[in-house]
């Protein structure tokens, strides 16, 4: 549709049309039946491209806003981020029974190891008035053979320019689930042939959490730092449903003393 708003001959229009329905809506009851056929039909399809445009200005028109980065930054944080997933609609929306490895969006993937992936992947606008993420990630796991379920997502490449040992990665999320599901955050650099991790585990009670990665206690080498990716993993899943809100990642230095 082209972008313009509606003209006095558009106006004129949807007034006609909306006269001729509540017209049609008042005769209902004596109209013959051959000709209620046929408005019945007319009247079905006309709802569903109301119901259409409903949804997706609804969607649209939702705050926050699609595309918004609003973000709550960290005292003395010089990197701030949002991934894409909770930031921007994607397409498609929603994944049933992925395969290891999927991907889900740009620089996230899903992974597991259940032979039968009994799990529904949704991505969902948040409508809280607390919600500073337009979208979230809802994660149902029926029946789950394996032993866990993670996403693996990719930093970009502000997040590692200049990175040091002082360094701590802090990862915020808005999380919650049906039921109590122990779960773990995890960072990951890599340096050279190597790879240093450092994991925490992460609470889900529902409402904001946050939890530090300090990068003093790992052997990183400042000087071969190539990439970094926080993974989000689920221990035993079967018969939940998770929902992450919000996922925030940032960067600080250390504290001098």
């Amino acid at each position: 549709m082209p972008r313009r708003r509606m003209n006095l001959l558009d106006r004129a229009a949807t007034a006609r049309a909306r006269r001729f329905w509540a017209r049609a809506a008042d005769a209902a009851d004596l109209a013959p039946a051959e000709d209620l056929r046929g408005l019945r039909g007319s009247a079905r399809r006309l709802a569903g491209a109301l119901d259409t445009f409903l949804r997706r200005a609804d969607d649209r028109l939702a705050l926050p806003l699609a595309g918004s980065n609003a973000m709550n930054r960290p005292l003395g944080a010089d990197w701030l981020w949002r991934p894409p997933l909770w930031r921007e609609a994607n397409r498609p929306r929603g994944h049933v029974g992925p395969q290891n490895g999927l991907q889900l969006g740009p620089g996230i993937r899903l992974f597991h190891d259940c032979p039968l992936a009994e799990i529904v992947l949704r991505q969902e606008r948040n409508r809280r008035e607390a919600d500073l993420a337009p979208f979230g990630l809802r994660i149902e796991v029926l029946e789950f053979g394996g032993s866990f379920l993670s996403l693996a997502i990719e930093l970009p490449g502000e997040a590692i320019a200049g990175l040091q040992r002082r360094h701590l990665f802090q990862a915020a999320f808005d999380i919650e689930a049906e039921r109590q599901v122990k779960a773990f955050a995890r960072i990951k650099v890599k340096h050279g042939p190597n790879t240093e991790e450092v994991t925490r585990e992460l609470p889900v009670a529902g409402g904001v959490a946050a939890v530090d990665f300090d990068l003093a206690y790992t052997k990183v080498n400042e000087a071969r730092v190539e990439a970094a990716w926080l993974d989000v993993i689920f221990e035993a899943p079967a018969l939940n449903a998770v929902r992450l809100r919000d996922l925030v990642l940032s960067r600080r230095p250390r504290a001098e003393l």
